[in-house]
């Protein structure tokens, strides 16, 4: 019964593997971007403080938040960081 679950746990780590890499690859891209775009939406924050509009400055910088390295795309790492933990699980479970 133990071979049966190693033989269907193979293709399922293939995939993970697969999905791991291309996810990592499209991390490091979206990265790059979100970084640019953080900056972009920080200086217009700092011209909505300059124009007098708080509200929309404070909005602003939520988003440049949620765009930097420290927001969405730490949670997307975090995420790629936990498949591939999964992976390696399954790969001790095949190798044993």
């Amino acid at each position: 019964m133990r071979i049966v679950l190693k033989i269907l746990a193979a293709p399922a780590m293939l995939l993970l593997t697969l999905a791991v890499a291309f996810c990592t690859f499209i991390l490091s891209l979206a990265g790059f971007l979100f970084w640019i775009l953080s900056v972009l939406v920080t200086v217009g924050a700092v011209l909505l403080f300059i124009s007098h509009q708080p509200l929309g400055g404070i909005a602003f910088l939520v988003i440049a938040f949620l765009v930097s390295p420290y927001g969405l795309p730490a949670l997307a790492a975090w995420i790629v960081g936990k498949l591939d933990g999964i992976k390696y699980c399954l790969r001790e479970f095949i190798m044993e």
